[in-house]
């Protein structure tokens, strides 16, 4: 009944917004543009089950869809682990602030069942992003997701006890799902700043070097399929980074036919663009240690967001700051700052 009775006040509420717009002086140039909010609104609204009463509660709204049908923000967490980490946490909890439009998906390979089994004692950050209306948690099926690509047949040889597996397995997984699906990819250490829009994009890491912990492409492009056939064929796990920046970088030289990316910096190379590394990598990663300097802001948030103004989402360089154990809260750190404005409630559950 309290279902129901919410279903209501929704209703009527979205009918006095439309008596208060109809009234406005300006009607002939508003009812255009909620007219269009009214059909794209009607659409997303039937997409969804409903209860017996026939509401969908906005808790549940955005648990349903899955990639293939609904675009999205992915992040993949390729380890058995079912404890993302605090930085993990935190990149989806931002990603789903600074984008509410859009759904924010996370794979996790160790996961099975349904996600409501995990919510129990031993578990803090599973509740808390399945909780975030918009973010959708779901198992990572390897062989569902290699299916049907070259990917499949390297899956099936490939030794599980490579040195680097899980990162070489987190690089096959992102282009597979970005070929798949589309939308847009991010790494778990990469904390959004700002909202994200769904273009193809691939972000410079440094002078003629591009990056993968951050890239957007339409459903099955050419770029991605291209990079598939790259990683399987020219194959070497032990070498760190082959399979990762080193692929965008050398198939985004082949497909812009250049030996120098750099001249495509904020540019469009065959309906790619090329974002500085100022969008993604505003820190270097042999400068990683200056996210948790302590001190190094107090109450001016003005410089930092200065600082930062041209940045999309910053990449942490998990792999080398998360081998040592770095206390975040009263640090007055950069990463401080960035986890009580971009993750407020993975913040709260920082040890003090």
């Amino acid at each position: 009944m309290k279902n129901h009775q919410k279903g209501c006040l929704i209703f009527l509420s979205t009918v006095a917004c439309i008596i208060i717009l109809f009234l406005h002086p300006n009607v002939n140039k508003q009812f255009p543009l909620l007219q269009k909010h009214i059909t794209n609104y009607y659409k997303w609204w039937r997409t969804y089950p409903r209860n017996d009463l026939g509401y969908v509660h906005p808790a549940d709204s955005f648990k349903s869809p899955h990639p293939v049908t609904v675009p999205g923000i992915m992040f993949v967490q390729t380890s058995d682990e079912l404890e993302p980490s605090q930085l993990a946490t935190c990149a989806i909890e931002s990603a789903a602030r600074a984008n509410p439009d859009k759904l924010v998906y996370y794979f996790m390979k160790g996961l099975s069942g349904n996600v409501s089994a995990y919510h129990q004692a031993q578990y803090r950050s599973i509740p808390l992003l399945s909780s975030i209306k918009n973010v959708v948690i779901l198992p990572l099926d390897l062989v569902e997701l290699f299916s049907n690509t070259r990917l499949a047949e390297w899956y099936g040889k490939v030794d599980s006890s490579e040195k680097y597996w899980v990162h070489v397995l987190s690089d096959a997984c992102r282009i597979a799902l970005l070929w798949k699906y589309g939308g847009i990819y991010l790494d778990t250490d990469v904390i959004s700043l700002k909202p994200l829009d769904f273009k193809n994009f691939i972000c410079a890491q440094s002078k003629n070097y591009a990056n993968g912990a951050a890239l957007g492409f339409s459903r099955n492009h050419s770029f991605t399929a291209d990079c598939i056939v790259d990683y399987v064929e020219n194959y070497i796990g032990e070498e760190w980074g082959h399979q990762g920046p080193d692929l965008m970088t050398r198939m985004l030289k082949k497909w812009c036919g250049t030996d120098n990316l750099d001249n495509f910096l904020n540019k469009k190379c065959k309906g790619i663009l090329y974002l500085s590394k100022s969008s993604f990598y505003p820190i270097p990663y042999n400068n990683w240690e200056k996210y948790f300097e302590k001190n190094t802001w107090n109450d001016n948030n003005d410089v930092i967001e200065s600082q930062f103004s041209k940045t999309l989402g910053t990449h942490i360089w998990n792999f080398l700051s998360g081998r040592t154990s770095i206390e975040i809260k009263k640090s007055h750190s950069l990463i401080e700052y960035f986890f009580s404005h971009y993750c407020p409630r993975t913040y709260q559950y920082l040890p003090s």
